[in-house]
């Protein structure tokens, strides 16, 4: 009983891959324990999966687990070699679920160290004897313990394949070399096994270059963060102290007509406490000269009334409220309805300015553009809904469909606007686009006549016959003019041919921040036109010029 005690003693302190006592024990992420330089180097053999393995569970780990030292089994190792107790020899290495098994025992089987892959077996460590010793043996390949090697027979006549067949990709005996694979390109297996590494290899200079460009990418953008961090916190700062200046601003226009509303009060009201006093002082002599009429009314003796009634003086000019001209009854009610019209157009002027401010904010884009999308599917995921904005749309031009349509007609008495091209018969979309946009329009034009796809600036010269207020004629706008069959681009009165044969239907993709607005021509296919690559200032809006009667050209719903 004792000595079976003893043995599961010496079994506990026996690493499982040298099956040698524990030498420096560690432990694993799973619990297991093994000598570290055994462990160290079953790892290093799967360094190139990239993944790492416990031999006994078989459990993996990523990335390569930090060994640490088991303490309390070291120590006790310690005692054991005092207490002169052996650990378990090889022999005593049983072969568990997981492990290969030794094929040359019987009985209890004992686990393999080694797999020999031209004798198609596995060895634990006292039957592994043989192989070292025996000079025939000696050229045996050794690999690590495999319950594949069955795999390495041929099936069709038993015999371990040592070709490749590169025509099929497969592995192959000689035999088969010879008769199914007759005049096909066959190696040997150890030949096509050094160029899959030489493959491999240059597989992993590739893997291991790109691991060195995102490096590189990665130490670039920290400073991209921290100045991205530093612009917000500028941007911040800034729009903080733009908008408490303006707060300070109404608060001082609020101070003001508190001020002035005061002090015409105070005016007001020391007119109208004036007026009180001098009504009142005149009620008193009123009442006093009253008072004196009576008595001399009352006077019986004859002689005294007529006597003392020259001498009574004649009543002034009567102050009393029947004179007083009062205004109806609103006092400071205009003021009221001052301020709260100049709220409304205040409102009015944050409204116009939200959206393009919100626009810019969720457009800023630090990173590299992306690339510009090729199907139109792609286009498709920054469609943009474009409607026109009747204000700017000149007297020759009808807006229909959800002001998505806009046709050639006769002149329409349109009110006038200063937003309005008075000339040229173009018209602006109400959107402001920037970041990602597409479009697509669809024109309709008369035989001589010319339809302008464009995007321009808000401040194009509107009024009059200058050619400031042309798509295409200044630095403000870009267009695309379709002529008979055929395009021609026009920026800054520099006109440049298009290829491509005409369609129905023009894309427009817009990306502000990287500079880029392209046109399309949109059929099965998408077809560029004409490619910009330029700096834009400010955000720009969608733009359509016809030139003759019966043209029409309609933004598409693409959603």
């Amino acid at each position: 009983m004792e000595q079976q005690e003893n043995q599961l003693d010496r079994e506990r302190f026996c690493c499982s891959i040298c099956v040698d006592p524990l030498k420096d024990p560690v432990t694993t992420g799973c619990g297991h324990i093994y000598c570290r330089s055994c462990i160290n180097t079953h790892w290093d053999k799967e360094e190139e999966r990239g993944s790492y393995s416990c031999p006994q569970c078989r459990q993996t780990f990523t990335p390569r687990p930090v060994l640490v030292k088991n303490t309390i089994l070291a120590d006790s190792l310690e005692e054991l070699k005092k207490t002169g107790l052996q650990a378990a020899p090889a022999d005593h290495c049983n072969a568990g679920p997981e492990d290969v098994a030794c094929d040359v025992c019987t009985g209890r089987k004992l686990k393999a160290l080694k797999s020999g892959l031209v004798c198609l077996a596995s060895y634990c460590k006292k039957h592994l004897q043989p192989h070292p010793q025996s000079a025939a043996l000696k050229k045996h390949k050794l690999v690590e313990p495999s319950e594949k090697l069955q795999e390495n027979i041929c099936s069709l006549h038993k015999e371990v394949m040592k070709m490749f067949c590169r025509t099929d990709q497969q592995c192959i005996c000689y035999l088969c070399s010879v008769e199914e694979h007759k005049d096909h390109d066959t190696v040997s297996a150890e030949a096509e096994r050094t160029e899959r590494q030489r493959e491999l290899g240059l597989r992993r200079q590739t893997i291991q270059q790109r691991v060195q460009d995102i490096e590189k990418d990665v130490k670039l953008l920290q400073p991209e963060e921290e100045a991205l961090n530093g612009s917000a916190d500028k941007a911040v700062e800034d729009s903080e102290e733009i908008f408490t200046e303006l707060i300070r601003v109404l608060e001082k226009r609020s101070s003001d007509v508190e001020q002035q509303i005061r002090s015409q009060h105070e005016t007001e009201v020391s007119r109208v406490r004036e007026l009180q006093e001098r009504l009142e002082q005149e009620i008193t002599e009123l009442k006093r000269k009253n008072h004196d009429l009576k008595q001399l009314s009352d006077t019986e003796d004859h002689n005294q009334l007529l006597h003392n009634y020259p001498s009574l003086s004649p009543l002034s000019e009567s102050t009393h409220s029947s004179s007083i001209r009062f205004r109806p009854l609103r006092n400071f009610e205009d003021v009221t309805a001052a301020v709260s019209q100049f709220r409304g157009r205040l409102q009015d002027i944050l409204r116009g300015t939200e959206t393009p401010i919100l626009q810019i904010v969720s457009q800023v884009d630090v990173l590299l553009r992306q690339p510009e999308p090729e199907t139109r599917a792609d286009f498709l995921r920054y469609s943009q809904e474009i409607t026109l904005d009747p204000n700017t749309v000149n007297t020759y031009l009808l807006l229909s469909e959800g002001n998505r349509k806009v046709t050639y007609m006769s002149k329409i008495p349109y009110s006038n606007h200063p937003d309005r091209f008075t000339y040229k018969p173009q018209v602006l979309s109400r959107e402001c686009l920037t970041g990602h946009c597409y479009w697509e329009v669809e024109v309709e034009r008369s035989v001589i006549g010319e339809v302008g796809v464009a995007v321009t600036y808000k401040n194009i010269s509107r009024a009059g016959n200058s050619v400031e207020c042309f798509f295409g004629f200044n630095d403000k706008s870009w267009s695309l003019f379709s002529c008979r069959k055929s395009y021609y681009f026009l920026y800054n009165r520099i006109e440049t041919p298009v290829s491509g044969s005409w369609s129905s239907r023009v894309g427009v993709y817009l990306d502000h921040s990287a500079g880029v607005l392209s046109f399309y021509r949109v059929s099965d296919t998408m077809t560029l036109l004409y490619r910009v690559q330029t700096t834009f200032t400010q955000p720009l809006y969608a733009g359509v010029y016809l030139c003759s009667y019966g043209s029409r050209a309609e933004f598409c719903k693409l959603k």
